[in-house]
């Protein structure tokens, strides 16, 4: 399994990926640049962490007309892997490749910590290392991680469960656990195919024991494992 990691102008959490994918995991990995339009040869895409093109207008609003993107719908239309992360999962929305925005945090604040999510589904070639409602830790860092959507898509959300990591506290009640206001206490959600993953927290930071934790790690091994396992269509 090959992993390709997108650069654009402003990203700067291109180098945790790779440290993950080729150094700890020994994938083969290249770094992409936004211009590029053949990605062929990959079967992960990553849409890393950072400030594409400084987020100026909204964030990822610029990047989703890069010509990258046009390359990663249909790398996506094909059922191959394509995760975003914080600034991944932004532009990932704004391209239309998953429903929804990311908005300003509650209170207007960046916030930079270390939060409890819960897994939602194991279901999926992403998460079947977990445990069902496994309480996990990641780091968030983002201003506008605010998961919004109308009514009707978070019902659709709810109903077709692609909703996939939830905020949650420390033992996994989602009542009073929020860093950022996301309705429905939203972290991560996937495409109705399962093979598109946006998630606001960094599990490429939370990959080795000597940064405090290695929970994010298991989400890359479940993919390298399980691109076998039920994948909902």
């Amino acid at each position: 399994m090959k992993f390709g990691v997108i650069v654009f102008p402003g990203s700067n959490c291109d180098r945790d990926v790779v440290t993950v994918t080729r150094g700890l995991l020994d994938r083969p990995t290249r770094m992409i640049w936004h211009t590029e339009t053949d990605i062929e040869d990959c079967d992960v895409i990553v849409i890393p962490g950072g400030f594409s093109y400084g987020d100026y207008l909204r964030c990822g609003a610029i990047a989703r007309f890069a010509p990258i993107l046009a390359a990663v719908h249909k790398h996506a239309s094909r059922g191959k892997f394509v995760l975003g992360v914080c600034n991944g999962f932004q532009v990932l929305t704004e391209s239309g490749l998953l429903p929804g925005a990311l908005v300003r945090n509650r209170g207007l604040q960046f916030v930079c910590d270390r939060v409890s999510l819960r897994v939602e589904r194991t279901d999926l070639a992403w998460t079947h290392r977990y445990a069902t409602r496994q309480v996990i830790t990641l780091p968030i860092a983002h201003g506008e991680g605010c998961y919004y959507a109308d009514e009707a898509t978070l019902a659709e959300l709810e109903a077709n469960r692609q909703i996939v990591f939830r905020y949650c506290s420390p033992t996994g009640t989602t009542e009073t656990a929020n860093p950022n206001g996301s309705l429905h206490h939203i972290a991560g959600i996937c495409n109705r195919m399962g093979n598109v993953l946006g998630m606001m927290p960094h599990p490429e930071r939370a990959c080795d024991a000597i940064l405090g934790g290695v929970d994010g790690l298991m989400l890359f091994e479940s993919l390298l494992t399980g691109v076998a396992a039920p994948v909902r269509r």
